[in-house]
C-alpha cells in the first residue's frame, strides 16, 4: 500500500541528481528531494491504511458518511522553507500579496469547483473534506506530494523546475491522489500502482483542458509543461509525461504505450504510460469535451467499484467497457472506441 505520491518520480530526481553538466548546488537539491521523498513514504503508507480500514469498519457498521460541508473549506499554510507541516496558516490567501499563495488557493478552489460540477464530488473524500495546502515546502524542494491528508508543494531550484503551484494539471494529479484514496484504494505498486498513478495523470489532464475549455483533438495532452525551468527546456523536454506520445524523447519521464511492455515491480510512474494512451485514444476517438465524455466511464468506475488495492489493468479496462454501455447503452461507436482504445495498448 506504499503511496510514493509526489508527481515527480524518483527516476527523474535520480537523473538529475547525478547529471554532471548541473552546479554541486542544484544536484543537491535532488539528491535531498529523493531524501525527504523517501521518509514521507511511511506516512502516506500508514494513512491510506487508515483510511482503507475506516471504510471497511463502516460499510460492515452500516454508518454512512454524512457531508461535514456543502462544499470544501480551503486552506493554505505557509512552511517559510521548513519541512514542518502544515506551517503557519496563511489568514486570507484569496487576497494574499503572494502569489504562490494566492495561486494555491484560485486552483484548489477550481479544483473543488471541478470535481463537483462535472462529476457531482464534495472534495476528495466525496463529504466535504477541508482541502488543506502547504507552500514553500523546504529549501528549492523538488516536488509536490499528496501524504494522505494534505497538499504540499515546493518551489523548485528555479532552474530544472519552478514553483510547482504553477502546473494546474499537477495540484489535479495531486488531489486525485486523494480521491482515488477514498474510493478504489489502490495500492502503490504493481499494475494497481501504474492505474493510481494513471487516474491522476487522466484527471490532470481533463482539469487543465476543462479551465482552457479544450476539446479532445486541440488538447495537447502534456503533463507538468508549466513547471519545467530554463535548464530543462534547454535540454529539449517540455513535459514530463505525454499522454498523447509517452514514450516520446521530449518527455521528462518517458513511458512504455503497450501492455507487453509492462514488467511486474515496475515504477507506477512508468506503467501508467499504457492506460493513459488509452484515455488520450479513446478521448480524441469520440471527440468534444473529455470530461463529458469518456472521463464520465472514468470516474463512474473509480467512485462506485468497491475498494480494489490490487486492482489489474485488465481489470479496470473491462470495467470500463462495461461502464461504457452502462451509461451509453445506444451508442455502438463509444462503445467500440472504448473497446479499440484498450486494444491498441494489449488489453
Amino acid at each position: 500500500m506504499t503511496c510514493a505520491c509526489s508527481i515527480i518520480p524518483p527516476s527523474v530526481l535520480k537523473r538529475f541528481a547525478d547529471d554532471p553538466e548541473l552546479s554541486a548546488e542544484l544536484r543537491q537539491q535532488f539528491y535531498n528531494a529523493i531524501e525527504i521523498d523517501n521518509r514521507i513514504r511511511a506516512v502516506r503508507q500508514e494513512t491510506a491504511l487508515l483510511t482503507t480500514l475506516m471504510a471497511r469498519h463502516n460499510s460492515l457498521a452500516g454508518i454512512v458518511p454524512v457531508a461535514v460541508a456543502h462544499a470544501p473549506l480551503v486552506t493554505v499554510y505557509d512552511c517559510k522553507h521548513h519541512m514542518t507541516l502544515p506551517g503557519t496558516p496563511v489568514a486570507t490567501p484569496g487576497s494574499s500579496a503572494d502569489p504562490t499563495a494566492k495561486r494555491t488557493f484560485d486552483q484548489t478552489s477550481e479544483i473543488a469547483k471541478f470535481f463537483q460540477t462535472i462529476f457531482k464530488r464534495n472534495s476528495v473524500d466525496g463529504a466535504g473534506m477541508t482541502l488543506l495546502s502547504s507552500i514553500h515546502y523546504g529549501t528549492k524542494y523538488n516536488n509536490a506530494f499528496w501524504n494522505g491528508t494534505q497538499m504540499t508543494y515546493g518551489d523548485g531550484d528555479g532552474a530544472v523546475f519552478t514553483d510547482f503551484t504553477r502546473g494546474n494539471d499537477v495540484m489535479a494529479h495531486e488531489l486525485t491522489h486523494g480521491v482515488t484514496q477514498h474510493t478504489l484504494g489502490l495500492a502503490y505498486a504493481d499494475e494497481a500502482g501504474g492505474l493510481n498513478e494513471s487516474l491522476s495523470d487522466v484527471f490532470g489532464s481533463m482539469f487543465r483542458q476543462w479551465q482552457a475549455n479544450q476539446d479532445a483533438n486541440t488538447a495537447d495532452w502534456l503533463i507538468g509543461h508549466d513547471i519545467l525551468g530554463p535548464t530543462a527546456l534547454a535540454k529539449g523536454f517540455t513535459c514530463l509525461r505525454d499522454m498523447s506520445n509517452p514514450a516520446a524523447s521530449h518527455c521528462l519521464s518517458p513511458q512504455p504505450i503497450h501492455f507487453s511492455q509492462y514488467r511486474g515491480g515496475m515504477d507506477p510512474h512508468l506503467s501508467s504510460g499504457i492506460p493513459n494512451v488509452a484515455f488520450c485514444r479513446i478521448a480524441k476517438s469520440v471527440a468534444g469535451k473529455s470530461w463529458l465524455g469518456v472521463g464520465q466511464v472514468w470516474y463512474d468506475v473509480l467512485s462506485t467499484t468497491a475498494p480494489r488495492p490490487n486492482m489489474l489493468m485488465l481489470e479496470f479496462a473491462n470495467a470500463t467497457r462495461a461502464t461504457a454501455k452502462k451509461l451509453h447503452p445506444a451508442d455502438a461507436a463509444f462503445h467500440a472506441a472504448v473497446d479499440a482504445g484498450w486494444k491498441s495498448v494489449g488489453l
